[in-house]
């Protein structure tokens, strides 16, 4: 299969995989806001930093190494799974003992014991993280969305019939940790992989090299990206960390669904091609221009008709949480950008660069939010725009150098795109407050909203004959 065909494939199989999952995983959401207080996700959400981190600190990077080994045999993949077995027991210990002083620090003592229990999660993910590593490698996203969507599915019936049954928190905790290990089982069954009794230093250190610094990166980065989360659970109640997390949860279901499905596949594309510099640079600015191309009129027509849809899907007890949604809406605009730009540094080996702007970036947001935490929590989800913007600039530094492609030419190549969705946008603003003004109901409105700011978004892409709008019916026209 040829390269284009290989990542067109990959494209529509990851993106069902990602798609199917996160319209699963968004009717359960629905149902459980609906059954569960949002102080209740507020507690999840405090602990999400301390997920994240394990998961960063397992891994290393080493799988992350794995995928742009050109040759990988079986003491590659056998290293790498006993180093991610070992590492994710050791940190489970380590969070065991240090869940009291984090229940302290949130002034919730029930934090405690769902820390014990959600925290086995490393351990069971570890068991199948280089079967997913191969598959990803392999651009089998067919199999992965085989087996991503009837986890997701029985592990949601169950939570939902917990939270029925009044178990509150405790229905997430298990819903989640009963995923994972359908995951991990599957994983193991299909993929038929095993590792073999063997531990190669030389592999360990060879992957070791690349990754710990993509490790030290990620750590940074998922403080940093939960950062929001600790300061709003720290200084204000466990609802406002639950309005904060439904938002940016809703915001990232379109997001993520594009970016991660995107992503997924740009890795391992971008990493056969590492050494072409000219098609590596067309093959980034093909997809970056696509993806911005279908998320921007879709975060900004969502953020437009945020009061209805929270209303219509959450109820108004979740009204609160529409303010950050807006305004975060803007923030993930740019996010497939940055994903695209270091993704480009990682299968460079220049995992020292991408070390570098993470620190960068971050001293960049502590600054941000010096400045802004004193205009409370829609003040510092206005920062995280700011800081959005300002790491595109960031990001583009070394891939304008690697590939001759600037931030000023990147700025130029999206630009139109994010205009164009603006102006729907107003658009549709203007249809919505006229049917507000007539009282029609919150669905009607949606969905008023949805069909003519993509009809009108299309069309005019259509007329103006955009780049990003002609590879798009390229991929779905398969030619």
């Amino acid at each position: 299969m040829s390269l284009r065909n290989t990542a067109v494939s990959g494209v529509i199989w990851t993106f069902s995989q990602q798609f199917g999952v996160q319209v699963i995983g968004f009717l359960v959401s629905i149902v459980m806001a609906r059954l569960l207080l949002p102080e209740e996700f507020g507690l999840i959400g405090m602990i999400t930093v301390f997920m994240a981190l394990g998961q960063s600190l397992m891994d290393s990077g080493l799988t992350q190494s794995l995928i742009r080994t050109e040759y990988p045999d079986q003491k590659d993949y056998s290293t790498v799974f006993f180093f991610n077995l070992g590492g994710s027991i050791l940190i489970y210990v380590l969070l065991f003992f240090i869940a009291p002083f984090i229940a302290a620090f949130y002034q919730q003592e029930i934090l405690t014991n769902i820390i014990r229990v959600y925290c086995l999660s490393f351990i069971i993910t570890a068991f199948s993280a280089v079967q997913l590593t191969r598959l990803t490698k392999e651009m089998n996203f067919k199999l992965q969305m085989i087996i991503a969507i009837p986890s997701l599915i029985i592990s949601g019936m169950i939570g939902i019939a917990l939270a029925h049954k009044g178990f509150g928190v405790w229905s997430l905790v298990w819903m989640q940790l009963l995923q994972n290990l359908l995951n991990t089982l599957q994983l193991w069954w299909r993929t038929r992989w095993v590792p073999s009794f063997v531990f190669s230093k030389e592999k360990f250190r060879h992957h070791l090299s690349f990754g710990y610094k993509l490790t030290i990166s990620g750590i940074i980065d998922t403080i940093f990206q939960n950062v929001y989360q600790i300061i709003i659970g720290k200084f204000f109640i466990a609802s406002q960390v639950g309005f904060y997390t439904r938002a940016n949860s809703l915001r990232q279901l379109p997001v993520m669904n594009l970016s991660t499905a995107l992503n997924k596949v740009t890795y391992p594309l971008f990493a056969s091609i590492q050494h072409e510099d000219a098609r590596l640079k067309s093959a980034y600015k093909e997809i970056m221009q696509m993806a911005i191309f279908l998320i921007a009129p879709l975060l900004i027509i969502l953020a437009v008709l945020a009061e209805p849809v929270f209303r219509f899907l959450f109820t108004e007890k979740w009204l609160p949480a529409v303010p950050y949604f807006q305004v975060l809406c803007l923030a993930g605009i740019l996010y497939p950008v940055h994903s695209y730009n270091l993704n480009v540094l990682k299968v460079k080996g220049r995992s020292d660069l991408f070390l570098r702007l993470e620190i960068i970036k971050k001293i960049v947001i502590i600054l941000t939010i010096t400045v802004t935490i004193q205009f409370g929590i829609i003040g510092l989800i206005w920062g995280q725009l700011a800081t959005s913007i300002l790491a595109f600039f960031i990001n583009t530094f070394y891939t304008g150098k690697f590939l001759k492609y600037s931030s000023w030419e990147q700025t130029k190549d999206i630009f139109p795109i994010i205009l164009l969705a603006f102006v729907v946008g107003a658009v549709v603003m203007l249809m919505d407050d006229w049917l507000k003004s007539k009282l029609v109901m919150d669905l009607l409105r949606v969905f008023a909203g949805g069909v003519v700011g993509g009809l009108m978004y299309t069309g005019i892409a259509f007329i103006l004959k955009m780049d990003s709008f002609k590879s798009l019916k390229r991929i779905i026209l398969k030619r």
